[in-house]
């Protein structure tokens, strides 16, 4: 399904001679050709393919915004100088003067045009970065397009990677491209839901960044945003409910794998359009012979919000179990666990019964 795109426009963040961060504008807008729709839209798909994204918020006038990093794994190595010391307090930022949701409201009234806008944002962007002490450098890409009826801005810095190429003269020859692949600073306003249901404070998303980095701090204090949903958590919750209905429906094992094959289609249908997973419109696709999902999760002690974005990963969780530890790593498909697989949790002991043929191969070799 294709995008409308409204203004499309990129800056670039760049460090001079002398080693400060300066911004470097674009004066026009792209004139709309297919190039700069086909670009929009595979931003648009990059972020929405992204896990891990949080959601938000504007925060009120003049609040303060505190850092909210994700903590690191235990099996992670902090960055030098990013991870706060043990019982040190996340740092407070200060908001901007002029906040970007002033900025984003002048455009939206036409008191400053979208090039105009999109270089104010730019230099807030800027002084985030150096007021939280952060060096990021690239290209910053504003999209103002429309998908499936609603309309967004979308917000990120993108790095470019070198492609080498052969010409019709069999020549070599090498060229910067867009890396979207690994476009890891990004963040997505819903102008629509912010001008119609801004009271339910689910209009802003981001990527919540990569392993061990502060990433989305500067990005938070650059919007203005605090997050109030941790999309990863909800996908988790969501799956933990569908185990538990599935308890109380007390259906066989056969039921429950076709009941787990119908949420995953469905998580699968909402990846591919982009759309967000609604607990109503799952519950009307699972049975309901004592209770509707719906309900049994309002009921539930932690519900599921009612709308949220889905999480790719949520997807190897409905089709297999797995785990590692101790030297061990294992994975296998749900519905083995009773035929092939068993286990028995008084003796904590895993079963396996058909060793896959590479692995049967290795262990009579290392009994020769």
């Amino acid at each position: 399904m294709s995008a409308l795109i409204h203004h499309f426009v990129v800056h670039q963040l760049a460090v001079n001679q002398q080693q400060e961060l300066t911004l470097v504008p674009r004066a026009s807008c792209f004139e709309i050709s297919p190039e700069i729709e086909n670009l929009a839209q595979q931003i648009n798909h990059a972020f929405n393919t992204k896990p891990g994204k949080g959601v938000g918020a504007f925060v009120t006038e003049n609040a303060e915004i505190v850092s909210v990093s994700r903590e690191p794994l235990a099996s992670e190595e902090p960055s030098a100088g990013e991870e706060p010391s043990a019982g040190e307090e996340p740092p407070v930022l200060t908001p901007h003067a002029v906040p970007f949701k002033t900025l984003l409201a002048d455009m939206q009234s036409e008191e400053t045009d979208f090039v105009e806008f999109s270089i104010q944002a730019s230099e807030l962007l800027k002084k985030s970065l150096i007021d939280t002490g952060t060096l990021e450098t690239g290209f910053v890409v504003f999209s103002h397009y429309q998908f499936l009826a609603t309309d967004y801005l979308m917000i990120a810095i993108i790095n470019t990677k070198q492609h080498v190429e052969i010409n019709r003269d069999l020549e070599l020859t090498s060229s910067d491209h867009l890396d979207l692949a690994k476009m890891q600073l990004a963040v997505r306003i819903d102008l629509t839901q912010l001008a119609v249901t801004a009271e339910q404070q689910r209009y802003i998303s981001f990527i919540k960044g990569r392993m061990g980095r502060k990433v989305s701090d500067f990005f938070m204090h650059f919007i203005g945003c605090e997050e109030l949903v941790d999309i990863k958590q909800q996908n988790k919750q969501l799956l933990t409910t569908v185990d538990a209905f599935l308890a109380a429906e007390q259906l066989d094992p056969e039921e429950k794998h076709q009941v787990r094959s119908t949420v995953s289609d469905y998580y699968k249908e909402k990846l591919e359009a982009g759309e967000d997973i609604q607990i109503q419109e799952l519950a009307a696709k699972l049975p309901s012979d004592h209770v509707s999902f719906e309900a049994f999760n309002q009921q539930a002690e932690a519900p599921v919000e009612e709308q949220f974005q889905a999480d790719r990963s949520a997807l190897k969780t409905l089709a297999k179990f797995s785990g590692q530890g101790g030297g061990i790593s294992l994975s296998f498909e749900r519905k083995l666990l009773g035929d092939r697989v068993s286990y028995d949790a008084g003796s904590d002991t895993l079963m396996i019964r058909g060793i896959p043929p590479n692995l049967k191969d290795q262990l009579l070799k290392s009994q020769s």
